[in-house]
């Protein structure tokens, strides 16, 4: 990059809400300096205009769900320096990988009129199952706060500092009773990663796992847990199956609970 010359910042969408894009745009004062440190050159969520790359820094929210999808990334591969995958869908596949697990085909005929005008792929996956990516961004959605230290990071050219630790921590860190300790309530806190702000047990709910797996979960133990809690173990499965329910540790320890369920 030239020197004295602003890095260029690209927003990218593929199969997803939004509600990460928006995310960077809920940051109001903080986006102004966003603005001031970087060129932006593509965000069609905030403008149409648009700058011709390469871009320094590229976010990518959304799941790959389409053959366009797949060439459409490597396009954007090509012209990113930095890429950076933010929320679910683009980290795991989404909740929309939950048709990993069902007959997609079933699907697009019971709900269209013309299946054959739909040009989908049977499985939704996350960006790095396709393209390099230079750091992942997890939640459902992002939370602001991580969403800038990582842009900082990526603009000074150090690791992000976001934890890897898990939800469970974050509830001790704000002073909040463990809702499963203290009221028996179903909660995926002990592996996932935090980031949320502790937005469900502050509320005495469980956490739903919208960070996905934290650094070396142990989910089967939990699982344990929840069995004893009452949940059977169709409940138990079904738990892992949301935000990220193709995310690793997730997927794999819902496979193993349905293995035994039959």
């Amino acid at each position: 990059m030239a020197a004295g010359k602003k890095p260029r910042l690209a927003v990218w969408k593929f199969s997803s809400c939004d509600g990460c894009q928006l995310s960077l745009l809920d940051c109001e004062d903080e986006l102004l300096a966003v603005a001031e440190a970087v060129e932006i050159g593509f965000f069609l969520e905030a403008t149409r205009a648009q700058v011709a790359g390469p871009y320094d820094i590229s976010l990518v929210e959304g799941s790959i769900s389409t053959p366009r999808d797949i060439k459409r990334i490597q396009k954007v591969r090509r012209q990113s320096r930095v890429l950076i995958t933010i929320g679910a869908c683009a980290t795991s596949g989404g909740i929309q990988a939950l048709r990993n697990l069902s007959d997609v085909d079933a699907f697009v005929n019971m709900v269209y009129a013309h299946p054959e005008f739909i040009s989908t792929l049977a499985t939704s996956t996350p960006i790095s199952d396709h393209v390099k990516v230079d750091f992942e961004l997890r939640g459902c959605p992002i939370d602001k706060y991580q969403l800038l230290e990582v842009l900082n990071a990526a603009l000074n050219g150090r690791k992000p500092d976001i934890p890897a630790h898990s939800q469970c921590i974050e509830c001790k860190l704000s002073g909040t009773v463990c809702v499963m300790v203290a009221q028996g309530i179903p909660c995926l806190g002990p592996v996932t990663q935090a980031g949320c702000g502790n937005i469900c047990p502050g509320c005495e709910r469980g956490c739903y796992g919208c960070f996905g797996p934290k650094e070396a979960p142990n989910p089967a133990a939990l699982s344990g847990r929840l069995l004893e809690l009452g949940m059977d173990l169709r409940q138990t499965r079904h738990f892992y199956r949301s935000f990220n329910t193709n995310a690793g540790a997730f997927r794999d320890e819902s496979a193993r609970l349905e293995s035994i369920d039959g």
